[in-house]
């Protein structure tokens, strides 16, 4: 009976494809997450996952419904809103944290108000995602921006590691170091792009960053809390398109959900730095 439970929604060809997608995001979001979190960057995602509404939705009003025109849209958006963050932060001498918020609040109007405006077009679907949404062309959208962050990720994978450990040390040497961080970005938006179709445009995020903190609770090494991190991610899509269907929910506040199901059991019982180990250590102390 569990079995047909956790595996029988997934006899449908719509409900395999949504997996499949997920499961592509849950490879290649989660360390993206776990460098923003590395970063201390970790809401800057959700600044990212605002910023590329008003793309979306202009590519909605110029190609309708196409995934291709709203990703362009979406891309090019997520990725003005950080370069001007950052351009503003640099040319104001302000905290760039800052800047983030006041670029993403405009952003964010900017979408809804575009939505609004555009007949045929359903704002919680942009919002929340949806499971049936996941045909053919989102899952391409989603494997494909996949493949390519994990490329991309693979290519900037050293010198990322050392600006985020010793940014110092890589400006000394003429390392570049706002070169990587302006890729790492790219790559960041292009993940939070390719899970708007099944999660939407508020909850993409959610299956980067829920895993990459709970990681930190099994895992102490960078390479560690990543492969921890992925882990969790494609529980979290499974389980969370078993309670989409059965439960009637969006696809992406359900895969939240049990994604933050996760952490806070990792927060409360895992091996390192939980609540339980804490809790132990001053027993034996």
């Amino acid at each position: 009976m569990i079995a047909d439970l956790l595996l029988g929604p997934f006899a449908f060809g719509f409900m395999r494809r949504a997996l499949a997608g997920c499961f592509a995001l849950s490879v290649a979001g989660p360390p993206l997450g776990v460098f923003l979190v590395l970063r201390r960057m970790a809401l800057t995602s959700d600044v990212l996952q605002h910023g590329i509404l008003p793309g979306i939705a202009i590519g909605a009003a110029f190609g309708g419904l196409s995934l291709g025109f709203m990703g362009a849209g979406g891309f090019i958006a997520g990725l003005a809103v950080a370069l001007l963050a950052g351009w503003l932060a640099r040319a104001t001498a302000g905290r760039e944290d800052a800047q983030f918020a006041g670029v993403y609040l405009i952003a964010l109007a900017a979408g809804v108000a575009i939505v609004s405006m555009t007949r045929g077009i359903d704002l919680a679907h942009l919002l929340f995602g949806s499971v049936m949404a996941v045909d053919n062309a989102a899952l391409i959208l989603m494997a494909g921006t996949a493949s390519a962050a994990l490329l991309g990720l693979a290519v900037i994978w050293r010198p990322l590691v050392l600006e985020s450990f010793d940014p110092g040390f890589l400006r000394a040497v003429g390392g570049h170091g706002g070169a990587w961080h302006l890729a790492f970005m790219a790559l960041v938006v292009l993940c939070v792009v390719g899970g708007f179709a099944a999660m939407g445009t508020l909850m993409s995020v959610g299956l980067m960053m829920l895993p990459a903190v709970a990681a930190r609770h099994w895992a102490a090494g960078l390479a560690g809390q990543v492969r921890a991190a992925v882990a969790l991610a494609v529980l979290a899509s499974w389980l969370g398109l078993v309670l989409s269907f059965d439960a009637d929910l969006p696809a992406g506040p359900a895969i939240v959900l049990v994604a933050g199901g996760l952490w806070l059991a990792s927060l409360s019982l895992g091996p390192r730095e939980s609540l339980w180990r804490r809790r132990s250590s001053r027993r034996t102390s």
